[in-house]
């Protein structure tokens, strides 16, 4: 995995303020986040439980494996987001009081 370094004038160029800019791309990352556990969830639930309730096995259920090896292969929340940003795909404003 391969880290890359973000220009933080980059991300002063796309918003007033750089933290505010940080807290905007953490928010969608928690909700890129979020989608992804649902869909993990939905995934694994449709997943037959073994039939032995022993906690103690270390016998995985392939399919599990198999779904949770596909998400993990995925871009991580917080990259997505910050790419996001960058490209201006995430518009933000203040609230109104």
């Amino acid at each position: 995995m391969n880290i890359e370094p973000i220009d933080l004038r980059e991300i002063d160029k796309r918003a007033a303020n750089v933290y505010e800019a940080i807290i905007v791309a953490a928010k969608r990352s928690r909700q890129i986040n979020a989608e992804n556990k649902i869909e993990y969830n939905a995934l694994t639930s449709s997943v037959p439980s073994s039939a032995s309730d022993d906690e103690n096995e270390d016998i995985q259920n392939p399919i599990q494996l198999k779904a949770a090896l596909e998400l993990d292969k995925r871009p991580k929340p917080h990259q997505i987001a910050l790419d996001e940003l960058l490209s201006d795909k995430i518009k933000f404003e203040y609230r109104k009081k």
